[in-house]
């Protein structure tokens, strides 16, 4: 029997601010049981596992980021669209670390094909494209931002900046100058 009020949707937010309370790993279906003040088994109704939890906690965060660079992207380009779409995703991972880390999962094919990671991308792309590469290289430099970013983010997030001098926030500013500087000067391949 299904208890009242629960539901997919509120579980997949359940999950989400869990998540950022006391990170991905704390996320469980026993974890939110009890979060709704039912059985293991009432979840099971909404849900078929972990991994689809995980995948529609990963399609939140992912809809949300979509939603949040879209907003800042509107009416910037080049060096401004990088800052923008870079600081999106730091202002985003600062306020839900949990939904980060479902953000960086391996999601299945299904859950890839339905995210918003897609709509990330092509703003990624168009970016790029702002800086005058390449269709072949406009993948180098997506690899390059995503890179930056993610690598970033997941060293501040796990303290690795707390200690030294100067601020992250300073050091933030000075990786994206150098991508930016390393998009305006992409150099041509040699073969």
């Amino acid at each position: 029997m299904v208890r009242a009020g629960v539901t997919e949707a509120r579980l997949v937010s359940a999950a989400a601010e869990l998540a950022d309370e006391a990170g991905l790993v704390a996320v469980t279906v026993s974890a939110l049981a009890r979060r709704f003040d039912v059985r293991p088994a009432s979840v099971y109704s909404h849900i078929t596992g972990l991994d689809e939890l995980l995948d529609q906690t990963a399609l939140l965060a992912l809809h949300e980021l979509a939603d949040r660079a879209a907003d800042d992207l509107a009416g910037k380009s080049g060096r401004d669209a990088l800052f923008a779409f870079a600081n999106a995703h730091r202002d985003y991972a600062r306020a839900h670390p949990g939904r980060w880390q479902a953000a960086q999962r391996r999601l299945s094919a299904d859950a890839a094909a339905a995210s918003d990671g897609g709509r990330i991308a092509r703003f990624a792309r168009a970016i790029m494209s702002g800086y005058g590469l390449t269709a072949a290289d406009e993948v180098h430099g997506v690899r390059l931002l995503g890179s930056a970013i993610n690598g970033f983010v997941a060293i501040e997030a796990g303290g690795g900046f707390d200690h030294s001098a100067p601020s992250a926030a300073e050091s933030w500013h000075r990786v994206l100058d150098a991508v930016d500087t390393s998009l305006r000067n992409w150099p041509t391949p040699t073969e």
